[in-house]
């Protein structure tokens, strides 16, 4: 029997993910075409068992709020369209082979891996005042976020620009792949750790 190839081009069964708070919340088992379609939605947990690839295709759907007034940028323009997300990470990762000479699927994984949050803060009310507090970040929210300030970030650098969608999405895992701060994902996670190592 053959093996089950991401897009039916990408081998994923020598990718490891080296994170062991991750382990069990990333995965890297292939599907070739990444949609089951909502189908497990309500299940919980469930999410962390769906292709890593077919969490970012619906991250590219639905990104979230940026904040007041950003909203547009990221979410203003967004069809939600199943099959043009499917086309804009394809395209990304054959933008990011073509570049890194390295298998997409596995530089996304570590890229992943690399941006992926361990701190957050909260905010806690004592006598009508209030102060940051530091708190560690659960592994599946912590796979949520960075995939959320990836597509984020992608859009942004696509917003009101001569590039595209998909090579500012590949640009930012790449950038998030090689630990640079040109990544948005990057850059939000040791501002947050910061924040978090300030308000102890």
């Amino acid at each position: 029997m053959s093996e089950i190839l991401a897009f039916n081009r990408w081998d994923c069964s020598q990718i490891k993910v080296e994170d062991p708070g991750l382990k069990d919340y990333l995965t890297v088992k292939p599907t070739i075409v990444p949609r089951t379609g909502a189908r497990y939605a309500g299940n919980r947990f469930h999410k962390s068992k769906v292709f890593i690839v077919e969490r970012l295709i619906n991250k590219i759907m639905v990104p979230g709020r940026v904040g007041t007034k950003k909203h547009k940028v990221s979410s203003g323009h967004i069809t939600g369209k199943a099959s043009t997300a499917y086309t804009v990470v394809f395209e990304a990762f054959e933008i990011i082979e073509e570049k890194t000479k390295e298998n997409p699927i596995a530089v996304f994984v570590k890229a992943v891996e690399n941006a992926a949050p361990r701190e957050e803060i909260i905010t806690i009310e004592y006598g009508g005042a209030r102060y940051p507090k530091p708190v560690e970040c659960a592994p599946q929210r912590r796979i949520d976020r960075v995939l959320k300030f990836m597509t984020q970030g992608a859009y942004k650098a696509s917003f009101n620009s001569k590039k595209s969608i998909a090579s500012a999405l590949a640009n930012e895992i790449i950038a998030a792949y090689e630990e640079s701060q040109n990544s948005v994902a990057i850059s939000k996670k040791l501002e947050v750790e910061r924040q978090s190592d300030s308000s102890r």
